[in-house]
């Protein structure tokens, strides 16, 4: 009878939250199935990924939320070592984009287990990997506006004190050129190589993370709140893309500011800078991950109480005769 293979497992052994907990009961009750290596930050997930990838690792497993397996991803990035995802965070945004189980760590564990790999575009802005978005301006101000400790009180309200702070300021001006001449010009800019933003909402909506190319929506309106009252009628599905905002797809672009503004990729602040490349990495990422993507019922479920108003001619009776 052969030995089954132990996972080098990167987690995050700070998580002081229930699920954190959960997590760290369910990882010792499989003890005998990962070799466990705590971090205490992303940079040293990212080291640690790096190393098992140069030493020809072939699987390697993040356990944790968003921030840890963007780590994970960073150090993999090049190699052919393939990423394992054991959703353990907050939002879990990559895990539901795959149709991993984000909610629950033995179904994850089992497709883990049967080890189905699939390849997904592997992204940069300038330089720095990501495998969902990117933003540059209005969601990147936010997310530099949010401290640690305002998050660890406040939880999600952190961010909307952030994003009123933010709304008070004078946005930027941006123009966003890409590789087949197109121009666009606008105040703030999202990039999404998969469709979901901020968790279960479908704001890029053509979006395919086997596709080579980027969706792009650039934000035309010269006011935040517009931007932010755009962002969540995207996310309901109640919105007119011609009101506010351009939609379209890019294999190469950058966008050019007139100031320096902060960038974020997958949710991590990058920086500030005035120009922004994106483009794909020269090696797609490996993944394990299910052959058919689950969708949560529940999501659905609110999605369309959401766009029931907007939609009425969709529920109407069929004619008779």
């Amino acid at each position: 009878m052969g030995t089954l293979p132990r996972y080098p497992l990167i987690f995050n052994p700070k998580a002081r939250s229930q699920r954190g907990q959960r997590t760290l009961r369910f990882l010792m009750e499989r003890a005998n199935r990962f070799a466990l290596y705590a971090t205490n930050h992303a940079d040293e997930a990212r080291e640690l990924a790096a190393r098992f990838a140069a030493a020809g690792e072939p699987i390697v497993v993040a356990a944790g939320g968003d921030g840890t397996l963007n780590g994970v991803v960073k150090g993999l990035a090049g190699s052919s070592t393939i990423l394992g995802v054991l959703p353990a965070g907050t939002m879990n945004v990559f895990a539901r984009e795959l149709g991993i189980p984000w909610d629950n760590l033995t179904r994850a564990f089992e497709i883990l287990e049967k080890g189905l790999v699939r390849e997904v575009d592997l992204f940069q802005a300038n330089g720095a990997p990501f495998i969902q978005m990117a933003g540059v301006g209005f969601d990147a101000m936010v997310i530099e506006e949010t401290t640690w400790e305002s998050k660890k009180m406040l939880g999600p309200l952190a961010y909307l004190l952030a994003a009123v702070k933010v709304l008070g300021e004078r946005p930027p001006k941006m123009e966003v050129i890409c590789s087949d001449g197109r121009r666009e010009e606008g105040v703030a800019v999202l990039a999404g190589n998969g469709s979901l933003y901020g968790g279960q909402f479908r704001l890029f909506r053509n979006a395919d993370n086997r596709d080579s190319k980027l969706d792009v929506l650039v934000f035309k309106e010269a006011g935040y709140r517009l931007v932010l009252d755009s962002l969540r009628g995207l996310a309901q599905g109640g919105m007119d893309l011609a009101d506010s905002t351009v939609y379209f797809q890019a294999e190469e672009f950058k966008v050019v500011v007139d100031r320096e503004v902060p960038v974020e990729v997958d949710g991590d602040l990058l920086g500030r800078s005035r120009e922004i490349r994106f483009a794909e990495s020269s090696c797609r990422l490996r993944v394990i991950a299910p052959e058919t993507p689950t969708v949560s019922w529940f999501a659905e479920a609110v999605k369309a109480l959401l766009q029931w108003p907007r939609r009425p001619a969709e529920f109407q009776a069929p004619r008779v005769g």
